[in-house]
């Protein structure tokens, strides 16, 4: 084969800089996720990369922009699942059904978000507030979600005090113990919540879990 005919690593495509900027948030990301915020060295970063700590300040301009720019990008890889969904194209229980679905396999695939959630929780949640005030970070399918669940009302399938935030809250809450809280589980009740064979028993369990809070069998329309 020759070299015109062979395969463009997609990463080659990019210009230099935004090339090097994403090289850094990679291997940024690893560090924070192994080491949390205060234990992550910029030092550690630019070993790990072509590049230099005088180039990550450059591009970032600290240790905290470069973090606080890990988790906009994190966030905006789960964002990027959920437009695509069209969502509301779908019966309304469908549509959270197939939402709670993708959350589930996201945060499983992608176990350094949960990590990092949780870093920035012990912050005090400081860096995606700051990302949220500059609009850097936002959640476009939460108005999806409302969406969906004003149909659901409409139709007199779900229950007519559903609040959307607190939903996604509840499919957040599980996916992300199912994947941060996996070993303290195992350990007090010898039961692995991320076993394979258990798997879509769990992703079931989530879907119907939140289908039955949004019906009537979760308590009494208003």
């Amino acid at each position: 084969m020759s070299s015109a005919d062979e395969p463009v690593d997609p990463a080659r495509r990019l210009p230099d800089a935004a090339r090097t900027r994403s090289d850094i948030l990679d291997a940024a990301t690893r560090e924070f996720a192994r080491a949390g915020y205060d234990g992550a060295r910029v030092e550690e970063i630019a070993a790990r990369t072509r590049t230099t700590k005088r180039m990550i300040y450059y591009y970032f301009g600290g240790k905290k922009q470069l973090f606080a720019a890990v988790l906009e990008r994190a966030y905006g890889a789960l964002h990027e699942v959920e437009e695509p969904l069209d969502l509301e194209h779908l019966d309304p229980a469908a549509a959270v059904r197939r939402l709670a679905e993708v959350t589930f396999d996201h945060h499983e695939r992608h176990p350094d978000l949960v990590r990092l959630v949780g870093i920035e929780n012990i912050h005090g949640g400081l860096h995606l507030a700051a990302a949220r005030r500059f609009g850097r970070i936002d959640s476009p399918g939460l108005d999806t979600l409302r969406r969906v669940l004003d149909a659901g009302r409409e139709q007199g399938a779900f229950k007519a005090d559903v609040d959307a935030v607190d939903l996604h809250a509840m499919i957040s809450a599980f996916c992300f113990y199912r994947v941060a809280g996996r070993h303290t589980f195992g350990a007090l009740f010898d039961r692995d919540l991320a076993a394979p064979a258990r798997r879509e028993h769990y992703r079931r369990m989530l879907s119907d879990m939140v289908l039955a809070y949004l019906t009537r069998q979760g308590g009494s329309a208003k």
